[in-house]
């Protein structure tokens, strides 16, 4: 696997790729080692053609969005991480208030698309840092919004390059952080929305309010993933978190923050591993007090979790 950089190279010409790509870059926890390449297709031709590549030669790869939800392994990645910010057109037609938008065009850039055409209803969507393709994965939420609102459908296409189709919103079976993309091994290349017709004033209105809080209750200064763990049915991990006593806990530069609890955060030194064996302790200590087992929203690059 030493000469990926070179068969891509050989195989598809015209691909942007860079060898040794540090996954610190392009990961919001900024922690982890070298992936071996970053690929990054501009078309979904290119994304078909560099999938196809991969499969056909045992190439390994991971699919990346804007890399907010995920954990990068300090040793690194032995293969091709995809880079998806380079799809990332945007449509919004303000008389049918249908919105396409790419699967790497940032979340934050399609609501912020959506005020300027007065549409409602992604609102919520303005300070959450993930791209489109992820937020369709996991069914992005916040503040009492989420994805499937008013998501229509997807375009979709297989692991090996070499079938594009659209899935209804029905057929994703999205819930609760969940969509069926990951178990079909699918990768997302665009999303439709139905939004509907606002009053530009009102929506600018709502996305400041929500920011507002967004500042004054999250470790926004500190690198994350977000909300580490799933809400638990019936409970807020956060709450769980801090009656295990576990507010401001850490594990070498790996702290659970003492702003919110829900949040784990690289305070500056931290490893993938600090931040992994910090979220293994805090689910055995909250299990421990509480019972209640918290499933985590980061997804682990390289091992399937």
């Amino acid at each position: 696997m030493n000469n990926i950089g070179v068969l891509l190279g050989e195989k598809i010409p015209r691909l942007k790729i860079r060898e040794n790509l540090p996954l610190s870059t392009c990961t919001s926890f900024r922690t982890g080692g070298c992936a071996q390449v970053g690929a990054y297709p501009e078309t979904t031709e290119e994304l078909g053609e560099l999938l196809t590549v991969c499969k056909r030669e045992g190439v390994p790869f991971y699919i990346l969005g804007n890399g907010t939800n995920v954990l990068a392994p300090d040793e690194g990645y032995e293969g091709v991480i995809i880079l998806t910010s380079g799809l990332k057109t945007i449509e919004a037609d303000e008389n049918t208030c249908i919105v396409k938008a790419g699967a790497g065009a940032l979340l934050s850039s399609l609501a912020i698309e959506c005020a300027k055409k007065s549409l409602t209803g992604l609102e919520f969507a303005r300070g959450i840092p993930g791209s489109v393709g992820g937020a369709v994965v996991m069914n992005a939420g916040a503040y009492g919004g989420e994805v499937k609102d008013s998501l229509m459908g997807v375009k979709v296409m297989s692991e090996d390059g070499m079938q594009v189709f659209e899935m209804t919103c029905d057929e994703l079976e999205l819930g609760y952080r969940h969509s069926v993309i990951p178990e079909r091994k699918l990768v997302v290349l665009e999303a439709t929305f139905k939004l509907a017709k606002g009053e530009q004033e009102s929506i600018y209105a709502m996305m400041d309010e929500l920011g507002a809080k967004r500042r004054e209750k999250q470790p926004l200064e500190f690198p994350s993933a977000g909300s580490t763990f799933k809400r638990p049915e019936g409970y807020f991990a956060g709450k769980l978190i801090e009656d295990a006593g576990l507010k401001g806990f850490s594990v070498g530069g790996a702290q659970v923050s003492q702003k919110h609890a829900g949040f784990v955060i690289n305070t500056g030194t931290a490893t993938s591993s600090d931040i992994a064996r910090l979220i293994e302790a805090v689910r055995k200590k909250v299990f421990e007090n509480s019972g209640v087992r918290l499933e985590t929203e980061v997804r682990f690059i390289g091992t399937g979790k």
